[in-house]
């Protein structure tokens, strides 16, 4: 299908996809206008934008999405909160994506793409060993990010029913890159020795440290470079290949051990029953921080197929998994995430 003089909504576009997914839709032909909608100010000139309208908004307010997506073609909704309570995650993932689905659908777009993620899997010891769309999105409840994204994959089929709009559902993995920087600041595989119980603690305590150490439980994960998302994106916003769901991970995985070596850090190995009994602690503990909820996503191995993408959609990924970590920790080094290998800050 050809796209002619497309008018493209977009909201999250300063996000760790929205960045490199406005570039994206910049060089693509036959997107004429597209609306960024974000909470906090923009300045297009600056990011070099030439057919991007900033427009201020949130997705909670019905009146401002609305606006937002009035006169477009396309509607892609990338705005969700990661970081947050169980209340206001919910609040903002779910009440405001509604907002944005059902506006999508009221204005008669062609076309809406959401990205939701591989957590919306689950992380369950049943899940088979490779992920296809066929597997259901049941989400894991003590991850409150992961059941958050299976429960708005439902509301979302539930709320197309009826409607003329094609819909495209991405389950990226872990999205990396200049701008994708979460799994070397935030993701557990560098923040969980923070949760660890008593006894890994004082193991680690008994290694003489002159870098920083990750636990490695030695769980295979995949990465997805933030350029190869949005180039799946546009994919969808042109309307190639069938609507519906469809995993993105890059070639091959890595561990934690790989992040370590990368970073020039040290690892420990992580026993498989201290990520169990860590997991349960924080089941037990819901007002715990957000960011020990995600020692469940090192439980289990949650890798994922991508052929349907890449024949459906002629998806190509341009990095790998090895790949994307290095662009990422040099990014990461640059940004002052973390010191240069041997630099004392």
């Amino acid at each position: 299908m050809a796209a002619e003089g497309l008018t493209v909504a977009v909201t999250g576009p300063t996000g760790s996809i929205g960045k490199a997914f406005i570039r994206a839709l910049e060089q693509t032909p036959g997107i004429d206008r597209i609306v960024g909608m974000a909470r906090s100010p923009i300045d297009t000139d600056e990011l070099g934008w030439r057919k991007t309208e900033y427009r201020q908004g949130d997705i909670l307010d019905a009146a401002s999405v609305e606006e937002a997506v009035a006169d477009a073609d396309v509607v892609v909704h990338l705005a969700f909160l990661i970081w947050g309570t169980q209340k206001e995650t919910r609040e903002v993932n779910l009440e405001g994506s509604r907002n944005v689905f059902q506006a999508a659908f009221d204005a008669g777009a062609k076309r809406l793409v959401y990205t939701s993620s591989v957590a919306a899997y689950g992380f369950h010891d049943e899940n088979p060993d490779v992920l296809t769309e066929d597997v259901p999105a049941r989400g894991t409840e003590g991850h409150y990010y992961s059941a958050q994204k299976a429960e708005l994959e439902q509301t979302l089929t539930q709320l197309a029913q009826g409607w003329d709009t094609d819909v495209y559902v991405f389950r990226p993995c872990i999205v990396a890159g200049p701008s994708a920087l979460d799994v070397i600041d935030k993701i557990p595989y560098v923040q969980l020795s923070e949760r660890l119980p008593g006894p890994i603690k004082k193991l680690m305590g008994t290694i003489p440290l002159l870098r920083p150490v990750i636990p490695d439980s030695g769980l295979p994960f995949q990465l997805v470079h933030e350029d190869d998302v949005a180039d799946a994106l546009v994919a969808a916003v042109l309307g190639r290949g069938e609507p519906g769901v469809y995993n993105l991970a890059a070639d091959g995985a890595i561990t934690a051990g790989d992040i370590a070596h990368a970073l020039g850090w040290y690892t420990i190995p992580l026993p498989e029953l201290a990520v169990d009994t860590t997991a349960k602690i924080v089941s037990r503990f819901p007002l715990l921080p957000a960011s020990a909820s995600w020692v469940h996503a090192i439980r289990v191995p949650v890798l994922m197929d991508s052929t349907k993408a890449r024949t459906q959609l002629g998806w190509r990924p341009r990095f790998d998994s090895l790949e994307t970590l290095a662009e990422t920790v040099t990014a990461a080094h640059e940004a002052g995430v973390v010191p240069w290998p041997g630099r004392v800050e």
